[in-house]
């Protein structure tokens, strides 16, 4: 682990299999942890050094209180990235599915503003940032209704947490943070990734529906492109080598990448 510029880990290192020569930045889902990126190098060519990105607080043994906002998040890790960059400069990307795809595009907005732009930007699973939550702010229920919420909309929470009452009241203020972050998220208005931008979901998602992930082209200079795989929200986790496979054939030489392998 990478410690960060406030005393607590911000970055997982997942090791490339040869001498690294790019980096790919990965932030995780509503209360999602690196570990859901540890297989991706398995996948990706042998070059690119995952990063899987800690958001604050959300270590088992953090001692810190969950960060709740976005904008705040951002702050922190846009710290943290700039100074494993300018310590040891690679190409890089970033990658982020649902809460992380919102996190992947502020990022990526900051780091174009600081002309230290990433090569590629990688989002999954999440309506455009221009696309604000609608609805009842569920971070606000009580533990039941709240979890039963998150089951209807996306069954991620799984069963043995609720189950064990010691492990749900660890997860739990992680999650609750995760969830308050995406409902009061409101992007600056105006503002264009520069950065080449691809898009995936999957076929059976309901949040967001295939039919809506287009609409990031709203917030992109470059054409996007979109690209679907089978299964619901939680499409990559189980298996990620499709996804895998199709971001390094996006991130070839362009930027000083090798080609794919």
């Amino acid at each position: 682990m990478a410690r960060g510029s406030r005393g607590y880990p911000s970055f997982v290192t997942f090791p490339a299999v040869a001498t690294p020569r790019r980096r790919l930045f990965c932030v995780p889902f509503a209360g999602g942890g690196p570990a859901v990126y540890r297989l991706w190098p398995r996948t990706l060519p042998d070059d690119i050094e995952v990063i899987a990105v800690q958001l604050p607080g959300r270590s088992p043994s953090s001692r810190i209180p969950p960060v709740d906002s976005i904008d705040e998040i951002v702050d922190i890790v846009l710290t943290d990235l700039i100074s494993m960059h300018e310590a040891n400069p690679l190409p890089f990307s970033v990658f982020g599915h649902s809460l992380g795809a919102l996190i992947t595009f502020e990022l990526a907005v900051a780091l174009e503003g600081r002309s230290t732009g990433p090569a590629h930007v990688f989002v999954s699973g999440r309506r455009h940032p221009e696309e604000l939550h609608r609805g009842p702010q569920i971070h606000t229920y009580d533990d039941d209704a709240f979890l039963d919420e998150l089951d209807a909309r996306y069954g991620g929470v799984p069963q043995v947490v609720r189950n064990e009452p010691e492990l749900l009241a660890l997860f739990l203020p992680a999650l609750r943070a995760d969830i308050r972050a995406l409902e009061t998220y409101a992007p600056s208005n105006g503002r264009m990734l520069r950065s080449p931008l691809h898009v995936y979901g999957g076929a059976y998602d309901t949040h967001p529906r295939p039919d809506q992930l287009s609409e990031w082209q709203r917030v992109a200079e470059l054409p996007i492109s979109v690209q679907l795989f089978n299964g619901d929200h939680f499409y990559f986790t189980a298996s990620p080598g499709p996804l895998t496979v199709d971001i390094a054939s996006r991130w070839t030489d362009d930027r000083g990448g090798s080609s794919p392998s």
